[in-house]
């Protein structure tokens, strides 16, 4: 039996005139029609083919109409069917119902009651809810969501104020299209001469002294864009205290924006100037020598010491070569002290001989340190020491000699070995000496020592093995 049979059976079950009309009229003008007999069960039901979700209905024919509803809207239904059969004439509210099938499913319906005259039964006619139901329920779950976004936003803004407040450096945030002051700290506004509240939304340009928005805006974009951070010297209108304003630009939302900080000009060369320039009179007039390199080792800066060290008559004839060229040993050398400072932020102690442009030798003391700039970028520090023949010779090991005893135990060979196996002999001590050497001023770094020797990585394992120094120190 097809489903347009079965609801027009249905709605003939109720005695409605003329079936087949009503029943089309019926399923124009509602979702869904009941209709309700007056011992409550349904007499006849229809629904609307244009409502896929409500399914197939035809099994509440029969039975209890509030046995298809939830618990509080059985309440409410009973009392608008009283209302209703109480006075015919009356024509109650819409009623809003939750019905139920299955156990698990739930859906709201809007009623409209209509009484059949002549009989006892009511029609109701229903508009489906749950379109409306789940755009209500995504409208919570945005508003619930938007509430938490404000409560974050809320924290977040919280954190914002707690540290700008709280920072000693003298910061101002300025919105660089139109030159004002977005926000500022307690202690930007005290360097100012004004407090914070007072100048928060007012022009920048108004701030200091003799400048006009447009010129102090261009000034500071082009400090903010530029490899080298430069401050922008004001002079503030309220207290006439000489500023430096180094700008800086980030985008937040979308927006630009530009962080300024404020240093003042008087105490930036009271507490500084004398720090510097002490630190270039050390620098010029120290006796060891003092290079300053790129990250690859370029000379960019030495003292007159390292001048004399390498025999070279101005700073322009070592300036943008490598420092390795006055390294007896070579990039061997610079390459170690390069690695050790560069993971360890330092290297002292490391005993090598320069070589200076006419040739000459001399044994050297190396201290390296990294310094790191504030665009990023890094290079190094070399405090180099000329010390003695004796010095050199302890701070190299026996590198180049061979010790006595080594020699002892050789010359007790003579006599009662061949010439050839004593120079065998010989080489093996002094081959035993330089590798303990090389292992030793590389910190056991075996890559490194063995670059150092001239051998392949193998080759120097197996003469570890051979004079017994092959220990369990790092293998790097």
């Amino acid at each position: 039996m097809t489903r347009e049979r079965r609801k027009s059976e249905s709605l003939r079950a109720g005695a409605l005139p003329d079936p087949t009309s009503v029943q089309n009229l019926v399923e124009q003008a509602a979702d869904i029609t009941v209709l309700v007999g007056a011992d409550g069960d349904v007499t006849g039901i229809s629904v609307n083919p244009d409502c896929p979700s409500l399914g197939s209905l035809d099994h509440w024919v029969g039975r209890p109409f509030d046995k298809f509803l939830t618990i509080e809207s059985r309440e409410k239904l009973a009392q608008r069917l009283a209302i209703l059969r109480s006075d015919p004439d009356v024509i109650p509210r819409a009623l809003e119902i939750n019905h139920v099938d299955n156990a698990t499913w739930e859906f709201p319906i809007r009623y409209t009651l209509h009484r059949i005259y002549g009989s006892e039964d009511v029609l109701l006619l229903g508009r489906d809810m749950q379109p409306i139901a789940e755009v209500q329920q995504r409208l919570v779950a945005e508003q619930m969501a938007r509430e938490r976004d404000q409560q974050k936003l809320r924290g977040e803004q919280t954190f914002y104020n707690v540290v700008l407040e709280a920072s000693e450096t003298p910061l101002i945030m300025v919105e660089p299209e139109k030159g004002r002051i977005r926000d500022l700290n307690s202690a930007a506004a005290l360097l100012l001469g004004t407090k914070a509240a007072t100048l928060a939304g007012s022009s920048l340009a108004q701030v200091f002294e003799g400048r006009r928005r447009e010129e102090l805006m261009e000034a500071l974009k082009s400090a903010a864009g530029s490899e080298e951070v430069k401050g922008v010297d004001l002079i503030a209108r309220r207290n006439g205290r000489a500023v430096s304003l180094s700008p800086h630009f980030f985008r937040a939302a979308g927006e630009l924006f530009m962080l300024c900080r404020l240093v003042s000009i008087d105490e930036q060369i009271s507490s500084g100037s004398e720090v510097a320039q002490s630190m270039a009179l050390l620098f010029a007039s120290t006796s060891d020598a003092i290079v300053l390199t790129d990250g690859k080792g370029t000379i960019r800066d030495a003292n007159d010491a390292f001048l004399e060290m390498t025999d070279a008559a101005q700073l322009r004839d070592v300036r943008e070569t490598n420092l390795d060229d006055y390294f007896a040993r070579g990039a061997v050398d610079l390459k170690l002290m390069l690695e050790t400072a560069h993971k360890k932020g330092r290297l002292r102690n490391y005993a090598t001989q320069m070589t200076s442009v006419v040739g000459t030798r001399s044994s050297v003391d190396i201290s390296v340190a990294k310094l790191e700039n504030k665009g990023g970028d890094f290079g190094y520090g070399f405090i180099i020491r000329n010390v003695t023949p004796v010095e050199g010779v302890d701070a190299e090991g026996a590198a180049a000699v061979v010790s006595e005893d080594a020699m002892k135990n050789v010359m007790d060979l003579v006599g009662t070995a061949s010439l050839k196996e004593l120079v065998s002999a010989t080489s093996d001590v002094v081959e035993k000496l330089c590798i303990e050497t090389a292992v030793q001023l590389t910190g056991n770094n075996r890559v490194a020592a063995a670059e150092m020797l001239g051998l392949s990585r193998q080759s120097l394992y197996v003469k570890l093995r051979k004079h017994g120094l092959l220990n369990s120190g790092s293998d790097d």
